[in-house]
């Protein structure tokens, strides 16, 4: 099945998966490569403040995340754009790429995703598995705690029937007391 030339395909790896906030007429489990699902961003605003910044999901290079494709149709592409930029790029802490993203049925299709920018002063890379802990269950922005959004993110991925074993520990730790 051919998309129509001006939909737009979203990536979603984190909790756009299950809160995406946008209209769609399509949703499909998808595998990105090259890239994984990393705590390896520094919320200042969603999950932290910039006197302490929660860990957030980042698409960090290498390896391959299986995650949720979104088709947003024609005539609401521009606003989809919009909101995400506004959504994800409050601290410009992303880089808006188009990927090729593989779906179950065979296809490839570009789609547009937020990968994390290494050279940005949020970028945490690889954390200590207990800084990540310890991070996390402080954190606490204008979106809410960061134990929730780790909890929901594990949580859904669950549901699709993804094991990530690094989201499955901290949710394990973040759920014992300090």
């Amino acid at each position: 099945m051919m998309e129509p030339s001006g939909d737009l395909w979203v990536f979603g790896y984190g909790s756009l998966m299950w809160r995406p906030g946008f209209p769609f007429v399509e949703q499909s489990h998808a595998h990105l490569f090259g890239y994984h699902r990393a705590l390896c961003i520094r919320s200042h605003v969603h999950r932290g403040t910039p006197e302490r910044p929660g860990l957030v999901l980042g698409l960090d290079r290498g390896g391959r995340c299986h995650g949720v494709a979104f088709r947003v149709p024609d005539g609401e592409v521009e606003a989809t754009i919009r909101y995400l930029r506004e959504r994800e790029q409050a601290t410009a802490v992303y880089l808006e790429r188009h990927l090729p993203v593989r779906l179950p049925d065979g296809r490839t299709v570009p789609a547009l995703a937020y990968v994390a920018d290494r050279k940005h002063p949020q970028y945490a890379g690889r954390l200590a598995f207990e800084d990540v802990v310890q991070i996390v269950r402080g954190g606490r922005g204008i979106s809410g705690e960061n134990p929730d959004y780790v909890r929901s993110t594990y949580e859904h991925l669950l549901g699709m029937g993804v094991v990530d074993p690094l989201l499955r520990q901290v949710t394990e730790a973040i759920a014992t007391a300090p």
